[in-house]
């Protein structure tokens, strides 16, 4: 590109870097090709498992021993998946999930918004104290809180009419207390941060127009976090839902596990029907993986949103 100096010469000057649609530096040939065969590598590496395991959960047992897990022979059907529901009592685990994944998430999500809300909209004292302690949970290791929390909740006495064991121990209430513990700080620090890059102008304004603190918070600030309460929703159902460890600790008895635990109906004390694990496995996984194809723009939207700011 050629420009005029004040001297009347000319001059080239450099030549901006192109750009994409939306802003940012355009690939070279070269970067594109590479990119495109990383993620097409890493997709293959992640779906043909998944795929493997559909593909063994359809074929007969029989045919499996008779051409191999490695063979494209034999007949399909749903009887896999029929025998895993009825041996797995899978009907009674999901109940188990639900009654434990949702008001864990949801509970979670109120609380870590409305802590974030505090250190992320207001300067006070302790707010970046109160932030590093809420996030500071996550840096501690669940096994290492094992042995204490099970004290703690064989200690905790309540009600024979709430807990029939005379405590948290082998109680819903255990487990999604223990779940919000240690996911309410993630979601705390992600939450603040998205706040902190709303305008302040809004709670400003609010303010002046005679709002409450609870009114900036449930009608102006939480409206615009949907896209981040989207996201962290999706990851959080996903989590506590194929939640194991705390489950298997603090729940002794078999009727009150939730789904993870089930699989483990389906295993034989002698033998293991690999195709009949397989099924089961799948249809543990049909619930997240329908929530996430449901909340897939959302979520997306949630990770994204403000990337591209300075």
């Amino acid at each position: 590109m050629t420009v005029l100096t004040e001297t009347g010469g000319e001059t080239t000057a450099p030549l901006a870097p192109a750009k994409t649609a939306e802003g940012g530096p355009k690939l070279s040939r070269g970067g594109r090709i590479f990119s495109y065969s990383f993620l097409t590598v890493t997709a293959l590496v992640w779906l043909v498992p998944l795929v493997w395991a559909i593909y063994t959960s359809l074929r007969p047992e029989k045919d499996t021993q008779q051409y191999g897990y490695l063979s494209f022979g034999g007949s399909f059907n749903f009887d896999n998946y029929t025998n895993a529901w009825n041996q797995g009592g899978f009907s009674k685990y999901f109940v188990n999930s639900a009654i434990i994944t949702i008001p864990a998430v949801i509970l979670t999500l109120v609380m870590a918004s409305m802590v974030a809300f505090a250190v992320s909209r207001f300067k006070w004292k302790f707010n970046v104290t109160l932030l590093i302690l809420f996030t500071a949970g996550n840096l501690l290791p669940q096994q290492i809180l094992a042995a204490p929390l099970f004290q703690l909740y064989k200690h905790f006495e309540l009600p024979y009419s709430v807990s029939d064991s005379g405590s948290l121990l082998n109680t819903y209430y255990g487990v999604i207390a223990a779940n919000i513990a240690f996911q309410v700080g993630f979601c705390t620090f992600v939450l603040s941060n998205y706040m902190k890059a709303l305008p302040g102008e809004l709670t400003e304004a609010a303010m002046v127009d005679g709002a409450g603190v609870w009114t900036q918070y449930w009608k102006i600030i939480l409206p615009l976090c949907r896209p981040a309460l989207a996201a962290l929703g999706t990851l959080e159902v996903i989590w506590i839902y194929n939640d194991f460890f705390w489950a298997l600790l603090f729940i002794q008895s078999g009727d009150r596990l939730p789904i993870t635990t089930g699989i483990n109906n389906l295993f034989g004390q002698y033998a293991q029907n690999d195709n009949l694990i397989a099924a089961g496995a799948i249809m543990t996984a049909i619930p997240v993986l329908a929530i996430y194809v449901a909340l897939q723009r959302q979520f997306v939207a949630g990770l994204t949103l403000g990337g591209s700011k300075g």
